[in-house]
């Protein structure tokens, strides 16, 4: 369900979520297995991806079935959709996710957690949970509002309503539309790899200004120690 593939290189970690009939939709088993495969990463770069036409429809809704209503099963589900979207967060990889076909409700969530999204033309974004009663728990509440702001949001999730390539470019959902979104990864992973690690800390830092100021200088002064001989050489 879950392939991974490692560049001869090492510089990326394609992680592909390969179940296209059913739209790569994710089981406990896939969640576990997807959590894995980004925690083991030792490349400085992962690509995730779907298989087929679609990226992601989120959680199996068979899977959801088969909770049989139990509210504290239902809450162990959310909380490892939850832990797959953080471990997304905390890895020092730059993780790009490559949106081609739908992304839905836990896919989205999933792609909301990466640092970089890119769709093609043909991708398409929506939490549609709400029109049967539910909604993505995989920690989209919270960053939805963080990449779209309050408002949009709001209307985005509320609304049940699917985005097309272009509105989600606008909306900010996502920062490029390209026929080949693995190139931005490529191109990420021709830059510095402490660098990277690096940027990725920093700008995912959420404590107070004054501590991230200080933290942003020591890290630069990190920097401009390891990477002295660059420097000249652009220099020269």
């Amino acid at each position: 369900m879950i392939d991974v593939d490692v560049d001869a290189d090492r510089s990326i970690r394609t992680v592909t979520i390969d179940r296209p009939a059913a739209r790569n939709a994710l089981t406990t088993e896939g969640l576990e297995t997807l959590e894995t495969a980004i925690t083991d990463a030792d490349e400085p770069v992962i690509y995730l991806c779907g298989a087929g036409p679609a990226f992601c429809a989120g959680a199996d809704l068979e899977a959801v079935g088969d909770l049989d209503g139990d509210r504290d099963r239902a809450v162990e589900f959310a909380r490892l959709g939850q832990r797959v979207a953080r471990a997304i967060e905390d890895t020092s990889a730059i993780v790009v996710a490559g949106i081609d076909g739908p992304a839905r409700g836990g896919g989205l969530e999933l792609a909301l957690a990466c640092d970089v999204r890119v769709g093609t033309p043909d991708s398409t974004y929506g939490e549609p949970g709400v029109t049967f009663g539910l909604f993505g728990a995989w920690g989209g509440t919270v960053r939805l509002p963080r990449v779209l702001g309050e408002g949009d949001a709001l209307e985005f999730a509320l609304s049940g309503r699917t985005a097309d390539a272009e509105e989600a470019l606008r909306m900010g959902l996502i920062s490029r539309i390209e026929d080949e979104p693995r190139a931005v990864a490529d191109e990420i992973a021709g830059n510095a790899t402490d660098a990277l690690a690096v940027l990725k800390r920093r700008l995912r830092d959420d404590a107070e200004r004054a501590t991230q100021e200080r933290r942003e200088a020591h890290a630069f002064g990190e920097l401009v120690e390891a990477h002295a001989d660059d420097v000249d050489a652009v220099l020269e």
